[in-house]
């Protein structure tokens, strides 16, 4: 009998699942986050299998073992539409080698999509699967989201005109690049519904867990998610990782004149990743490829200044920072200080029992020590960690121009930064690539000495006329605005 992948809550208070169940429900009932009971497992057989697979099949096959409650032919068709031609380009997600930076470095291409940024290969996979979702119970969903830059334009833009759904996006009132306002505050759909709060993204994301919490508002108002506390999110993230490992590691098949010995083949060949990380859950869907047997040596995380991340997997002391304390960067989209994500990872780091008796902690008195497990983080799980300054990024960026002739954008410098760090001799190093450099003209810019040239789509793009409403971050206000524009069932 096939494996049936079932879903539980963080906190304890969900009863096993299924993935189109948690798909359309955002949070778990008991606030927590949803998580695999089990995390299905690959063999290198199965991972040899799928070389040959085209990124929309092989998104059908890894997804496939997080959606098992969703038919193999209709997966394969959602997928097909997800990543067709109309919306990236083939390969979908193309290496670039960075040798000439440094040897061992390479790129993962994930900004193909049309907003320019990696949230697009998980958007518009669930662009596709929650009307989907939807259509098969006969409901309405409205999308609560909250955005530091690139998720609010790849959700709108995955669900704008599509059928039973409304997205309600909130975003940090001048906290975002001009190219990232414009792709989303430019839309035109009625249901689209853009909402600049007066704050930074950690109280957009406070405001999002205030009426996720309200049981009775969100059940009245279908309320859904397409953070990256959906996990059907984090599922089509895995994706790319697997995808990574099989092109990087695609010389080595090519060259095998034999069958490789033992410990010396593709299934030995090991890799590490370096993520930009702000929210978690890009890198944890990478802890979950590398669980699920991918080859995945280490997973280098790299934050900004705004560097939460760091201090814990540097020193296991999770420390989130309020409001005030989160400074406005040159990356902003990382600049968060409170990683929803990361709930999902300590889940997974202590086990349900002692996460029940050691997360409380962190309500508590705002800190989580867990330094006793400070060793782990990096011999059993695989993290290492680093920070990345503005003037890092800016010379970031300026090294990889001068060595390829392209610019990358601040976000996926400050993943070169802490990569070129912590590589090592011997081991080919992937950084994920975050956004297009188009959508922070003006950090590579100053990184580069000129500005660069604004193609004719960004420059109609940053003419459009733009449509946002300015609240304060007020649950009360936001109730009020949902209560008048929301589908009803």
């Amino acid at each position: 009998m096939q494996h049936r992948t079932q879903y539980i809550s963080t906190r304890g208070g969900l009863a096993p699942t299924e993935f189109l169940d948690v798909l359309l429900s955002g949070l778990a009932p008991d606030g927590g986050l949803t998580v695999p009971a089990d995390v299905p497992q690959v063999s290198a057989e199965v991972l040899e299998s799928w070389r040959p697979l085209s990124y929309p099949e092989l998104a059908a096959e890894v997804i496939g073992l997080y959606a098992t409650d969703i038919p193999s032919a209709d997966l394969r068709e959602l997928t097909a539409a997800a990543y067709g031609p109309e919306r990236f380009p083939a390969p979908v997600v193309p290496l670039r080698s960075l040798d000439d930076v440094a040897p061992g470095l390479g790129l993962v291409g994930l900004s193909e999509g049309p907003t320019m940024a990696f949230k697009d290969l998980a958007m518009q996979f669930l662009g596709q699967a929650i009307p989907y979702a939807l259509a098969r119970e006969s409901r309405v969903l409205n999308i609560l989201g909250a955005t530091s830059g690139d998720t609010g334009s790849a959700a709108e833009h995955a669900f704008r005109g599509r059928p039973g759904v409304a997205v309600f996006m909130l975003s940090p009132q001048g906290r975002m690049s001009a190219v990232q306002r414009a792709q989303m505050y430019s839309l035109t759909d009625p249901n689209i519904h853009n909402l600049a709060v007066d704050g930074v993204f950690d109280d957009c994301q406070n405001l999002v867990k205030a009426i996720n919490n309200d049981a009775a508002f969100k059940a009245e108002y279908s309320i859904g998610a397409v953070n990256s506390i959906n996990v059907g999110r984090i599922a089509a993230q895995v994706v790319y990782y697997v995808w990574a490992w099989l092109r990087a590691s695609d010389h080595l098949q090519a060259d095998a004149t034999s069958v490789p010995a033992a410990g010396t083949g593709v299934d030995s060949f090991r890799i590490d990743v370096a993520v930009p990380s702000g929210n978690f859950g890009n890198i944890y869907a990478g802890h979950l490829a590398r669980t699920m047997g991918v080859p995945i040596r280490r997973l280098i995380l790299a934050t900004n200044e705004n560097n939460v991340l760091d201090e814990f997997f540097s020193t296991g002391i999770y420390r989130p920072r309020s409001s005030e304390q989160t400074l406005a960067t040159s990356s902003p989209s990382m600049d968060i200080s409170k990683a929803s994500n990361l709930e999902r990872f300590i889940w997974a780091l202590l086990g349900a029992e002692e996460f029940q008796r050691r997360w409380p902690e962190l309500e508590r008195t705002g800190v989580l020590d867990l330094s006793d497990e400070r060793d782990r983080l990096r011999e059993q799980f695989g993290f290492v960690s680093g920070t990345s300054t503005h003037a890092d990024r800016l010379a970031a960026i300026r090294r990889v121009h001068t060595a390829t002739g392209t610019p990358i954008d601040p976000h996926t410098a400050d993943g070169v930064t802490v990569a070129l760090r912590l590589m090592e001799p011997g081991v080919p190093t992937l950084v994920l690539e975050t956004a297009k450099p188009d959508k922070f003209p003006e950090t590579v810019a100053e990184a580069l000495g000129a500005p660069q040239p604004v193609s004719t789509a960004v420059q109609q793009l940053l003419d459009a006329d733009q449509h946002v409403v300015n609240i304060p971050c007020d649950p009360e206000r936001l109730r009020e605005i949902i209560g008048a524009r929301a589908l009803r069932r």
